[in-house]
């Protein structure tokens, strides 16, 4: 593969890479290429994330916990909770490790960019930082927490003034990233689509755009059981797919999420924690007939492929799904793991290994009635409908919009609101790749 060919090579000449692009460019296919490829080379790579959900796509960890972080935000908090210095063993983790690799960037503010190149100065490492994700998309997850503490309503102006996007630290400038940009959309073959999602993207409005938005305005199909719908709020999601489920004849089945602990010393708040960033439900409830989604990528099914449920055995652990590819594949539950690194004596030398401080089990799969936007993120769908009315951050609508497959199975359901209202995306990200 020639884009992999060609990430290789700029690490053999010790460049940190900025792997971008817009939706559906293969950004994150070509990540875990490269994971696969410098793994079976034997090299240490932190495979890391801003959120639990992203960084378990990627069988990794998150940022805050890899880097001892808590729940910090910048330099000045680590100071204030006592966290500023390094501890010994992340220092010679930190030593060890061959390759930095973090995924959707978009979701990194520059206060945690300077945090980590902090950590990687304090333990004097010579890791490469592989960085990926497109700044057009979701922005810093901004937490609730300072929400209140800052009183901005409009979550740009919080992004800018509090938070910052990755390319706002001073750390991305000393990382001195080469950029590598994706271009070829895989998603959807439909070129006028195509073009008018690049115009989302960057957020312009002109009448072509507004146009062509008007024209995917329709009233909600009136069979909702094979249509995904969008939602920005995770209980819109929720009540939705609890009438939907209710509305479909059979037996509930419902399936929790269990834990297996490998330390003594962890607690249920942890697990609740890594539980909610990972968006693993407490308990899993389906029906026979139900469709659902996948949300991991394996051999036989990827990530937002869709499916129905065909049979269930609750004795030997496993469900069957009919994919709308027609082929049926056995689904099993997946193993969620809480990583950490920890010396270990292999073949009789001191080794620092990736191990599991806990797992959680449940089957990789959702009610695909609704999701919100957020989870939606790197997936590809058809028969979908998006609800306008909790759009509300920059390049959430761009988001959802490049969901779609084809935009002939797409509908946007009516709204009071104006179309320009949607359509927006952070200036300073904008700025950002027109100087590049």
């Amino acid at each position: 593969m020639e884009h992999l060919e060609n990430l290789k090579n700029l690490l053999e000449e010790g460049k940190n890479v900025f792997v971008t692009g817009g939706a559906g460019v293969g950004k994150s296919f070509l990540l875990r290429a490269l994971i696969a490829s410098c793994e079976i080379e034997g090299k240490k790579i932190a495979k890391l994330a801003s959120t639990g959900m992203a960084a378990s796509l990627i069988s990794g960890q998150t940022l805050h916990s890899f880097f001892s972080l808590g729940i910090c935000n910048h330099s000045f908090d680590l100071e204030r909770v006592g966290k500023i210095n390094i501890d010994k063993k992340l220092s010679n983790l930190l030593k060890k490790i061959d390759i930095i690799i973090i995924d959707e960037i978009s979701m990194v503010s520059s206060g945690v960019m300077d945090m980590i190149r902090l950590r990687l100065l304090q333990a004097e490492s010579t890791a490469q930082v592989i960085i990926s994700g497109d700044f057009l998309q979701l922005p810093p997850v901004i937490r609730d927490s300072d929400k209140n503490r800052f009183a901005y309503d409009n979550p740009e102006i919080l992004i800018q003034r509090v938070y910052g996007f990755a390319f706002d630290s001073e750390a991305w400038q000393r990382f001195d990233f080469i950029n590598y940009n994706l271009s070829d959309v895989k998603r959807s073959s439909d070129e006028e689509f195509i073009n008018i999602l690049d115009k989302v993207r960057h957020g312009i409005k002109d009448d072509e755009v507004l146009e062509y938005i008007h024209s995917l305005m329709r009233p909600m199909p009136s069979d909702m059981q094979n249509h995904t719908l969008l939602f920005g709020k995770n209980a819109s999601v929720d009540r939705h797919n609890i009438k939907e489920l209710a509305q479909l004849d059979g037996e509930v089945y419902s399936f929790d999420t269990s834990v297996e602990k490998y330390e003594k010393n962890v607690k249920d708040k942890e697990i609740e924690r890594f539980m909610s960033d990972s968006r693993l439900p407490r308990s899993l409830e389906l029906k026979i007939n139900a469709p659902i989604l996948f949300m991991r990528n394996s051999w036989n099914y990827f990530n937002g492929e869709k499916g129905i449920i065909v049979r269930i055995n609750e004795e030997e652990n496993f469900i069957h799904v009919m994919k709308d590819d027609g082929k049926l594949v056995r689904v099993e539950k997946e193993r969620y793991s809480k990583k950490q690194w920890k010396e270990k004596f292999i073949e009789g030398k001191k080794q620092e290994i990736e191990v599991s401080k806990f797992d959680l089990f449940q089957y990789p799969l959702s009610l695909a009635y609704a999701i919100t936007i957020h989870k939606s993120q790197g997936m590809s769908l058809l028969d979908l409908v998006i609800n306008l009315d909790e759009i509300f951050a920059p390049s959430q609508f761009y988001v959802g919009l490049s969901r779609a497959i084809s935009p002939h199975r797409l509908t946007l359901l009516p709204t009071k609101r104006p179309l320009q209202s949607f359509i927006f995306a952070s200036n300073s990200a904008i700025d950002f790749y027109n100087k590049k």
